[in-house]
């Protein structure tokens, strides 16, 4: 006898629509709030940013359209005279060498430190040296003036003087006494304050490197120093020009620190080792107090030129590291 039997036939489920999975359509309510809270802080972001540079050319173009001197040339600062002249030459100059004395000390010295707490020191030892950068990372401004101002400044006379031993005859490190008041103070210290952030940044971005890139480099018989010359820098290339962007961020805009250490002058010094100079953030923060309505505009429009440089630099970085994207690990 034959039996039959039947079978219920459940329907096919519906087609997946992979194309609304890629392009990230919102289908739940969760994701509808999430998607309008993230595309409207994007935006408010672009508005505040757009905001923040009307108001400063604004005031900017008051300030300029009365100054009586070049304001890109003059080496003056004499706003609130009754012809006013001011200019940015010595601020600029100030500005730009602090932050490269800064850099040349703190980038080579930070990817040395986060190579050791990452390939080289024990876990232990890693570990504590990572919360030690961490810590300094978090001390405020006017600290690192203070050290500066009391430890730092007295004990610089035996390194200007050798200094101007060996290298007075190039004309930049010539020494002529006196307090060590000078930009390449100001580059010391911003180096030490800014060493913190480039190290956590470096030492974070090594650890994301493939095990596999390294173990293959050893299986092959590469030493210590040729994995991290053919596996570890290559990918976290990028990830170290990000990081000394931030530094040089801080060290362009420091405020407190440069007006502690820094004697401030409106010249423009051959030798980084004499006293005097100025940077943008340091005259707005020891002229803004005591300024008129006009002097206000003079150093608004000079925080705007401190404005453009900053997104001058970021964007440079942004294009180094679009160019060297390929020859990173990071779209591996």
């Amino acid at each position: 006898m034959n039996t039959a039997f039947s079978t219920t036939d459940t329907p096919p489920p519906p087609p997946h629509d992979s194309r609304s999975a890629i392009s990230g359509k919102a289908v739940r309510p969760g994701d509808r709030i999430f998607l309008g809270l993230s595309r409207g802080s994007g935006i408010a972001l672009l508005v505040i940013m757009a905001a923040i540079a009307v108001f400063l050319t604004y005031r900017s173009v008051l300030a300029i359209s009365g100054d009586k001197a070049n304001f890109f040339t003059t080496l003056d600062w004499n706003a609130s005279g009754a012809e006013p002249k001011f200019g940015i030459a010595v601020l600029a100059f100030g500005t730009v060498v602090s932050s490269i004395v800064a850099m040349a000390l703190a980038v080579p010295v930070a990817v040395g430190i986060a190579l050791f707490i990452s390939h080289y020191a024990p876990r232990r030892l890693s570990s504590t040296l990572g919360y030690v950068i961490d810590l300094l990372a978090a001390v405020p401004s006017i600290i690192y003036g203070l050290w500066g101002a009391l430890f730092l400044v007295p004990h610089l006379t035996g390194l200007y003087t050798w200094l101007d031993d060996y290298l007075g005859w190039t004309g930049i490190f010539e020494y002529g006494g006196g307090a060590a008041r000078s930009l390449f103070t100001v580059g010391i210290l911003l180096a030490i304050m800014i060493l913190p952030i480039v190290t956590s940044v470096s030492r974070e971005v090594f650890l994301q490197v493939p095990k596999m890139h390294e173990e293959a480099a050893l299986a092959l018989g590469a030493t210590r120093w040729e994995v991290i010359r053919m596996s570890v820098l290559p990918f976290g290339r990028s990830g170290v020009i990000s990081a000394s962007m931030l530094g040089l961020g801080r060290a362009l805009g420091e405020t407190m620190a440069v007006a502690t250490v820094l004697s401030p002058s409106f010249l423009i010094n051959a030798s980084l080792l004499d006293p005097g100079g100025g940077t943008f953030a340091q005259n707005i923060a020891s002229k803004f107090s005591e300024a008129d309505q006009f002097g206000q505009d003079a150093l608004i429009a000079s925080g705007l030129v401190l404005f453009v440089i900053t997104l001058l630099v970021n964007g440079a970085a942004r294009l180094i590291i679009a160019r060297r994207k390929e020859y990173s690990g990071a779209a591996a």
